[in-house]
C-alpha cells in the first residue's frame, strides 16, 4: 500500500493543527525509512517546499488552497490511500481516504470562528463520513463531540493522541525574555489567541494577583492586552505576540507556570509542551486538557466557578504559596509527558488507516 498524504499544510501557517501534520508526517516518513511503515507519498500545491521530512514534495495543479484541495487533489491521489491530516478533506475522493478532525469546533463553539467558515466546516464535516471517508481525531473527548455532532457510532472514529517533545527540538532562545523585560520566575504565561473559546479574559483575577506580588501574566499568541485591561494596570499582562519555537522553549523553562484558561479543546498542545519543558500547568478542566495532563496540573473551572477555590486566581495563589508545589509539578508534568509522543502517535495512526 502507498499511502498519499494531503499536503496542503505546508503551505499555511503554524498552528495547531498544523503543527500535528507536520510533526505526525515526520515521524511516518521515518517510520516508513526504516521499512516499518508503508511508501508515502507527499502532494501539495505549487507554493510548497520541494522537500519535506526526507521526502520529496509532489507540487501540482494550478489552484490554491480549499479549490485546489477539492478539485485538483482527488486526481493526483491515483488509487494510493489518501491521508488528510488537517480537519478538510476532498468531497469528490470519497471513501479511499482518512481526515483527521481534530474537534467538533464548529458546531460546539460557533462564535469562535466566522460564518463562512463554521458553514463551511460544518457541511463538509457531516458529508465525510457518509460518503464512506475514514474519520479520526485526537481525543476521547473528540471523539464523543463528533460522534454526537456528526450522527456517527463512536466505534467508527479512530483516536490517535498527539506528541509534544518537539518543544524541546530547538535550543532554548533566552533573548526573549530580555526582549519583553521578562525575568526568571517573574511571570505566569498564557498561550493562545483572542478566540471565544480560549477563555482568555476568564485570567483578569489572576493578572490582578500577579501583579499585587510584583509579577506579570505574559501572553504568547494574543494579539494585545485588551481582554485583561478590566484588571487594573493596563501593562499587567504582556503581550507577547506571535514567537519562535525555541522562544516558546525558553518562556516555558522560565515560566512560573502556564495557566490555560481554554473552555474547549480538542486535545490541548500548549500544556503538553509546558509539561515537556518542567513547566508547572494550570488549566481549566475543560475539554481534552483533562486526558492530556492527568494528575499533573492545577485545575481550576473554566468558567462560572463553583466556589471561590475553583478559580485561575486561586490556583495561581495555591501554586505561590504551598511550599513544594512547584517541584511537585515540574516532575509530575515531565514523567506524564513522556507518555505522549509523536512516534507513538504515528504508529497509532498508520495502525487505524486501512485500505478501503
Amino acid at each position: 500500500m502507498t499511502i498519499a498524504i494531503n499536503a496542503r499544510f505546508l503551505t499555511q501557517n503554524m498552528s495547531g493543527v498544523q503543527r500535528f501534520a507536520r510533526e505526525v508526517t515526520t515521524a511516518m516518513a521515518a517510520l516508513s525509512e526504516a521499512g516499518q511503515a508503508p511508501r508515502l507519498r507527499l502532494l501539495a500545491p505549487k507554493g510548497a517546499p520541494l522537500t519535506f521530512a526526507g521526502l520529496p514534495v509532489e507540487t501540482l495543479g494550478r489552484l490554491s488552497g480549499q479549490a485546489w484541495e477539492q478539485l485538483e487533489l482527488p486526481r493526483a491521489a491515483g488509487r494510493d490511500l489518501l491521508l488528510n491530516l488537517g480537519n478538510t478533506a476532498p468531497l469528490l475522493r470519497g471513501a479511499r481516504q482518512a481526515v483527521v478532525i481534530h474537534d467538533a469546533g464548529a458546531f460546539d463553539t460557533p462564535a469562535s470562528y466566522s460564518l463562512a467558515f463554521r458553514s463551511w466546516y460544518r457541511a463538509l464535516h457531516l458529508a465525510l463520513p457518509r460518503l464512506g471517508a475514514q474519520i479520526i481525531t485526537v481525543s476521547d473527548f473528540s471523539r464523543s463531540r463528533l460522534s454526537r455532532r456528526l450522527g456517527v457510532d463512536a466505534d467508527r472514529i479512530g483516536v490517535i493522541a498527539e506528541g509534544g517533545e518537539h518543544a524541546l527540538r530547538d535550543p532554548a532562545d533566552e533573548a526573549v525574555l530580555a526582549k519583553h523585560g521578562l525575568s526568571p520566575r517573574s511571570y505566569a504565561l498564557a498561550v493562545g489567541t483572542r478566540a471565544g473559546h480560549k477563555n482568555l479574559g476568564a485570567l483578569r483575577d489572576a493578572v490582578a494577583l500577579l501583579a499585587s506580588r510584583g509579577l506579570t501574566l505574559a501572553v504568547a499568541g494574543a494579539a494585545d492586552a485588551s481582554v485583561f485591561r478590566n484588571a487594573g494596570d493596563v501593562d499587567a499582562a504582556k503581550a507577547l505576540g506571535r514567537v519562535s519555537d525555541a522562544e516558546l522553549r525558553a518562556l516555558y523553562e522560565n515560566a512560573l507556570c502556564l495557566i490555560f484558561p481554554s473552555r474547549y479543546e480538542g486535545f490541548g498542545l500548549p500544556p503538553l509542551e509546558a509539561m515537556w519543558c518542567h513547566c508547572p500547568v494550570l488549566a481549566a478542566s475543560a475539554g481534552a486538557v483533562p486526558e492530556v495532563c492527568g494528575d499533573a496540573a492545577l485545575w481550576f473551572d473554566a468558567e462560572g466557578p463553583s466556589g471561590p477555590e475553583r478559580t485561575p486566581a486561586a490556583a495561581l495563589a495555591r501554586l505561590l504559596d504551598e511550599p513544594g508545589l512547584s517541584d511537585h509539578l515540574r516532575a509530575a508534568g515531565r514523567a506524564r509527558a513522556e507518555t505522549f509522543s509523536w512516534p507513538a502517535a504515528a504508529r497509532r495512526l498508520l495502525d487505524l488507516v486501512e485500505p478501503r
